[in-house]
């Protein structure tokens, strides 16, 4: 079965944290679970990446994204999904508030504001006839939604095989977790792990921690396989929730 939103292996994901922090209507601590989530699969598409010796014509980072986009679109129901989109995309959002002019050009990461819209137009292109009305509130130009369909389209052609695969090889343990201290940060990754682990298998063992690194970041080292989710990071997502 293609990868997409009708794989039914990993929509036991949809399950988890979002969901009961959505019941809670506690819009903050939502923010803050979408932005871990999308920051986590972000981070593991550098994994898979690395581990799956991917070659990456452009930007990394950018595959990065896509990734994450599409882990997103497929893992979670359509509700969940769009909820955990809108919050990343207002992520983006709030950190080119936070930089305002002095955008960092330099930096290997397109600007927060192109992420942002990149972000907006892949979602919706996955179905544009029931997204139109995300596209719509989140400011998506008529002539940039035209060509979001088809850059669905070239994105899943690049990603859906080689998810494909690690679906297909069934659940394992191939993603370790060193969980450091008890939180939102560690429910939320700690179990989104374990359901990964349950319905796919990686090339290559990676391990995903939770700890203080002093900064509000998320990163890959290759050189070690490990994914780090830094527990600043959710104070920070805290601080700049709309």
């Amino acid at each position: 079965m293609p990868f997409s939103k009708t794989l039914p292996a990993l929509l036991l994901a949809a399950a988890l944290l979002p969901a009961p922090a959505r019941a809670q209507d506690d819009a903050e601590t939502a923010y803050v679970v979408s932005n871990l989530l999308s920051v986590f699969y972000h981070e593991l598409g550098h994994a898979l990446i690395d581990v799956a010796a991917l070659p990456v014509f452009g930007q990394e980072e950018d595959a990065a994204d896509t990734a994450s986009i599409l882990l997103i679109d497929a893992i979670f129901e359509e509700e969940t999904a769009s909820e955990i989109a809108l919050d990343a995309a207002l992520g983006f959002a709030a950190e080119a508030e936070l930089v305002g002019d002095d955008v960092p050009f330099w930096s290997e990461h397109g600007a927060d504001m192109q992420r942002y819209f990149n972000l907006v137009c892949l979602f919706y292109g996955a179905d544009p006839e029931q997204r139109v009305d995300f596209a719509q509130d989140l400011g998506l130009p008529d002539e940039r939604a035209e060509t979001c369909p088809d850059e669905f389209d070239l994105a899943l052609a690049s990603w859906g095989p080689v998810l494909d695969a690690l679906v297909d090889t069934g659940g394992g343990d191939t993603i370790a977790l060193d969980i450091e201290g008890a939180g939102l940060t560690q429910d939320v990754i700690g179990e989104e792990v374990r359901a990964l682990n349950a319905e796919m298998r990686l090339p290559a063992a990676i391990t995903v921690a939770v700890e203080s690194c002093g900064e509000a970041n998320g990163f890959y080292d290759p050189d070690d396989r490990r994914i780090t989710i830094c527990t600043e990071f959710e104070v920070h997502l805290r601080e700049i929730a709309p």
